[in-house]
């Protein structure tokens, strides 16, 4: 499959492989024929061997795309979403949700069910405000869903916390 690169997006053209990782796992947005994919999910697909990018007639390599993603900020974005999908969770933006990812129960899916989690990523040396700690778990409540946390170290290990809640 081959994805053409224009500013944050790799767009896939009229590809039925395409076509059945948007209806079956649920990668990217749809958009006619077209298959528009994030940055963070080109590079994971790329890394599994699915994708192939361009850049005019430029093939992109996958270590050319993670220099990408590091400059624009999103290598720790990368990191953590590809962990979700290893471990098989339907991952899609959160932005709506002022969080990186909303995440799907294993088994759910974005057409049928509502997301259970929203993701925050923080590297370890991240100091975070009380305030904006309690603005992210508000948010998450409000929308009934659990906050998690992923905590990313130097050495690009995740630690996770969930954060809930609750009523004394």
């Amino acid at each position: 499959m081959d994805g053409q690169l224009a500013g944050n997006t790799v767009t896939v053209q009229g590809d039925p492989t395409a076509l059945r990782l948007n209806q079956k796992s649920h990668y990217g947005n749809l958009e006619g024929d077209q298959l528009k994919l994030s940055l963070v999910e080109a590079a994971y697909l790329q890394g599994k061997g699915k994708l192939t990018i361009w850049d005019g007639d430029k093939e992109i390599s996958f270590n050319e795309l993670i220099s990408i993603l590091n400059r624009r900020g999103l290598y720790q974005k990368f990191i953590v979403y590809r962990d979700l999908r290893d471990r098989g969770y339907i991952v899609k933006t959160g932005f709506k949700y002022g969080s990186e990812f909303r995440v799907y129960e294993r088994g759910e899916t974005p057409t049928k069910d509502h997301s259970s989690y929203l993701i925050r990523i923080l590297h370890e040396s991240t100091n975070l405000k009380i305030l904006d700690f309690s603005s992210y778990v508000r948010v998450a409540h409000g929308v009934r869903k659990k906050l998690i946390l992923a905590v990313v170290d130097d050495e690009e290990d995740i630690t996770y916390y969930m954060v809930e809640w609750i009523r004394p």
